[in-house]
């Protein structure tokens, strides 16, 4: 996978270059590319924002330095046999980012990221480049940062450890918060190692019993624990085909009551007379 990143504080990505993905690139699964986009203005004070139209507060990030910056990136990849681009503009005003856009981004040869500052780039940066290739405007949160580099070190992290070759163990991430099969729209459960006893805290003796039968159970039914009590909206939204007879048991213990169409809604608490 080819990764470029169109940012004015080229800094700011060095993490890049840490970690599981500082790894995948060294080893080539990664070709990452930072660009600064000042280097393509012409003023000497290298301008890169403007007043909005209409007024307001704020800045607004200019067409031309963008323009030539995406220009650019895309004619070196096109040069180094890169195919398929895709620009991720991290904004909160775009989709979700969840683990199914972090597949499905993983899928892709070529990302670009354009991470703003201040108000935002003009619209018709984003416009212009959706006639070229797929435009994915993304949210990492329901909250606003002070610019978007610090998404697309989350959306990287996200993606890069599904490509094959970047984790030691390729199924350990099937487990997973979310991840698509059986623990889609759930959370992790707890997890344990040595020792076996620490400040008077036992692990659960279930992890040592050696039936894996019931490892896995238990394992379940804390995913259900957690989801009910951290995101019960997910709990909502989870196909009821998905879950076997003993789901439905732990769902109930933990207060939860089918609907006619099979889906769970969480029963208030009882009442004392």
């Amino acid at each position: 996978m080819r990764l470029d990143v169109v940012t004015i504080f080229p800094e700011y990505l060095e993490p890049l270059n840490v970690s599981l993905v500082g790894k995948a690139s060294a080893r080539g699964v990664l070709d990452v590319h930072i660009h600064d986009l000042r280097e393509w203005t012409y003023d000497r004070h290298s301008t890169v924002d403007d007043t909005p139209y209409g007024g307001g507060p704020g800045m607004v990030m200019k067409t031309e330095p963008w323009g030539e910056a995406l220009d650019a990136v895309l004619a070196d990849g096109y040069e180094a046999g890169a195919r398929e681009p895709v620009l991720v503009v991290p904004t909160p005003s775009g989709r979700p980012f969840t683990q199914d856009l972090a597949v499905e981004l993983s899928a892709r040869p070529w990302l670009i990221f354009t991470p703003a500052r201040y108000e935002g780039i003009d619209r018709r940066v984003m416009d212009e480049y959706a006639t070229r290739m797929p435009v994915y405007e993304v949210s990492i949160g329901d909250y606003v940062l002070a610019g978007g580099e610090a998404a697309v070190l989350v959306i990287t992290e996200a993606v890069a450890r599904l490509l094959p070759g970047v984790l030691g163990n390729a199924e350990s991430h099937q487990d997973d918060s979310f991840a698509p099969g059986p623990m889609a729209n759930l959370l992790e459960g707890p997890v344990y190692t040595k020792p076996p006893v620490w400040r008077d805290r036992s692990i659960p003796p279930v992890l040592t019993s050696g039936h894996h039968g019931k490892i896995a159970r238990w394992r379940r039914d804390e995913a259900f624990r957690r989801t009910a009590e951290n995101r019960p909206d997910l709990i909502e939204r989870c196909d009821p085909s998905a879950f076997d007879k003993k789901d439905r048991e732990t769902l109930s213990i933990l207060g939860w009551a089918p609907e006619p169409d099979g889906r769970f809604w969480r029963r208030p608490p009882a009442v004392e007379e």
